[in-house]
């Protein structure tokens, strides 16, 4: 199975401390290996000192007050000192560098031209930041999968986006119609 736009959620046995609990949208997979962003890990920065910390001007003093309260995420243990644009894909002119196109309707930049964009108010209508990714190697995300350390759904723009981080754990697996919470954290097969 191809979990390129699916989330996948921590079940409550997984206890690594990157993992626990989390909710990764999984960007790419291929017989090579996965690459995901997690999108429920907020780190101590938010977009807008972000976009300070990088010297990226913002347009409007509304939009600064705006980027202040919008997270940056971990997305990963893989190269934290790196950012990823998860982002909606409008019809627009502009292009950012960089880009993946990971369907009709969800683009993964990291280039500083979509930030710039962002902060001059021409940016994706949606958008998250994260610090870093979460990567697979070859079988290992399915070997994961087999071993019961996650469940997958496909992706969700609500949760995405609309979603506040400290729901998405619970609200993906509600898309399976499961409590999560009411989930052993054995593993077993029978």
């Amino acid at each position: 199975m191809n979990l390129t736009n699916h989330l996948i959620i921590a079940m409550p046995g997984l206890m690594d401390p990157m993992f626990e609990k989390s909710v990764s949208f999984i960007c790419q997979h291929t017989e090579k290996g996965a690459m995901g962003l997690t999108i429920n890990r907020p780190v101590e920065v938010s977009f807008g000192k972000l976009l300070k910390q990088l010297d990226i001007p913002v347009k409007t003093q509304t939009l600064s007050e705006h980027f202040a309260g919008i997270p940056v995420y971990l997305g990963g243990p893989v190269d934290t000192e790196h950012g990823f644009v998860l982002h909606s894909s409008e019809n627009r002119s502009a292009s950012w560098g960089q880009s993946l196109k990971i369907n009709d309707k969800l683009s993964l930049s990291s280039s500083k031209d979509i930030l710039q964009a962002i902060a001059d108010g021409e940016g994706p209508d949606n958008f998250l930041v994260t610090l870093g990714y979460a990567g697979w190697s070859e079988g290992q995300i399915e070997r994961e999968m087999q071993e019961n350390s996650w469940l997958n759904v496909p992706a969700d723009n609500d949760i995405l986006f609309n979603t506040p981080s400290e729901q998405r754990w619970e609200r993906a697996a509600e898309k399976l119609g499961i409590d999560i919470h009411l989930i052993s954290g054995d593993i077993g097969h029978a």
